[in-house]
């Protein structure tokens, strides 16, 4: 189930209007910064994203939503219930319309909407770009939601007396004083596109959080979710799905590849999703490794399980076995988000590669660990000489990472056996271990 309270002390503002408003585009201008989608055409947007802010000192959420329309069908119909989920969840609604084109139908429709929920309203007439379209701001009075203040999110004009009217419908903060956490960890759902990333958001989160197609590519932005989990909150972030080169991808696609990317640079634990039901891919391979080097704790999930028989889980074993051997020290798990099969099981998965993940070992266990491997197995011998290991340390964890201290040059062979050694002694299950030698240098180097 989601966390009823996601935000704690910052107020949640959902941003709404028809396709093709400028939503997106005042997100950015509110932010500060190009984070949300934009394309000049109706439907890039469509779950709900949400983005922290800041004016005058008050922090706040604010949520962009897809296009609402009243008689939408089909992805259009699921966007506009996530338009609508967002002003369920809001304490202020941003009301976006278009000033250049007047007050249409739709954005009546949008408007008997607001008055069922009762929740406060700001109304932003976007695409004010000069003086002369302040009159036209001005005939969206008769919506009856007050005062339309004039915008425009392409240049920034007017949005500092409308966050300023915002601020002033937010709900008061609390005292200070009051402690505050780190926060849910944080989870990015990623893969290739339409192996299920979203309809697994959806099943952990026990509603339609994330628009669900066949047609790949429905997810662009990044979904944050706070949801909870055999008792544990986490924040999810469900992805759009990596193509095989960006120089593929177009438009709005090019960007959200980046958000992608973005995505697991945020994450603590990526959850890699495969469809179990097809070959294991080159993409998928990929995939698994961005996480690794990004130094990211790793989960697999094998999804579709539902429609695999078990001829196909026989090669599909034999796929594993061959091509995701180099990522065995990953938790997976057998799953199915449509049917909900082994998504229990997932918190557990998650759990375990965080552990492994901030594990730290002791100075006197690791050089103790690395005496005995030495003597049992020490480096060969090459050009007369063998270099030895002076000392160690683990320098950092998320994820583990080790200096060794070194007398001489080591072979990338023997320091990938330290590194498996490691593994078999000290765990670090879900998480990428780095091994880093730092040779000493040699006497007429150091006297240059």
């Amino acid at each position: 189930m989601s966390d009823p309270n996601p935000t704690a002390d910052r107020p949640v503002v959902a941003v709404v209007g028809r396709p093709n408003v400028g939503k997106s585009m005042l997100v950015n201008r509110i932010i500060g910064r190009r984070e949300a989608v934009v394309q000049d055409l109706p439907g890039v947007t469509r779950d709900r994203v949400s983005y922290d802010a800041e004016w005058a000192g008050r922090e706040f959420v604010i949520v962009d939503t897809g296009g609402w329309a009243p008689d939408a069908k089909g992805m259009a119909a699921q966007i506009a219930e996530q338009a609508e989920l967002a002003i369920a969840a809001a304490d202020v609604v941003l009301f976006v319309v278009d000033a250049t084109v007047g007050t249409q139908d739709v954005d009546e429709a949008v408007v008997e909407v607001l008055r069922r929920s009762r929740k406060p309203v700001i109304l932003a007439a976007n695409k004010v770009d000069d003086a002369r379209g302040e009159a036209d701001a001005a005939t969206m009075w008769n919506l009856g939601l007050g005062e339309p203040y004039p915008v425009s999110a392409l240049h920034g004009r007017g949005t500092g007396d409308l966050l300023d009217a915002l601020l002033e419908v937010l709900p008061k903060p609390s005292e200070p004083g009051e402690t505050v956490d780190a926060g849910p960890r944080r989870v990015a759902i990623i893969g290739r596109p339409n192996v299920g990333k979203s309809s697994l958001l959806n099943r952990v989160a026990g509603q339609n959080r994330a628009v669900v197609d066949n047609v790949a590519g429905t997810t662009v932005d990044p979904v944050d979710e706070l949801v909870e989990v055999a008792g544990t909150v986490y924040r999810f972030i469900d992805t759009a799905g990596l193509r095989r080169r960006v120089k593929e991808a177009s438009g709005h696609e090019y960007y959200a590849s980046l958000r992608t990317a973005g995505a697991i640079e945020r994450a603590e634990v990526c959850v890699v999703v495969i469809d179990a039901s097809e070959t294991i891919s080159d993409q998928d391979l990929k995939v698994l490794s961005m996480v690794e080097d990004a130094g990211k704790a790793l989960v697999i999930a094998y999804n579709k399980w539902d429609l695999t028989d078990e001829e196909r889980r026989r090669y599909l074993n034999r796929e594993i076995e061959q091509d995701v051997r180099a990522f065995g020290w990953a938790p997976s798990v057998n799953i199915s988000a449509l049917t909900g099969r082994g998504v229990d099981r997932l918190s557990a998965a998650i759990e375990q590669a965080l552990e492994g993940w901030e594990t730290r070992v002791s100075t006197g266990k690791l050089n103790a660990f690395l005496g005995r491997l030495a003597a049992a197995h020490p480096h060969p011998v090459r050009g007369g000489k063998q270099p030895r290991i002076l000392f160690g340390t683990q320098a950092h964890n998320c994820p583990p990472t080790f200096a060794l201290f070194t007398s001489g040059r080591f072979d990338p062979q023997y320091v990938r056996f330290v590194e498996r050694r490691l593994r078999e002694d000290f765990g670090f299950r879900g998480s990428p271990v780095h091994v880093e030698v730092r040779a000493r240098e040699k006497r007429k180097d150091r006297d240059r």
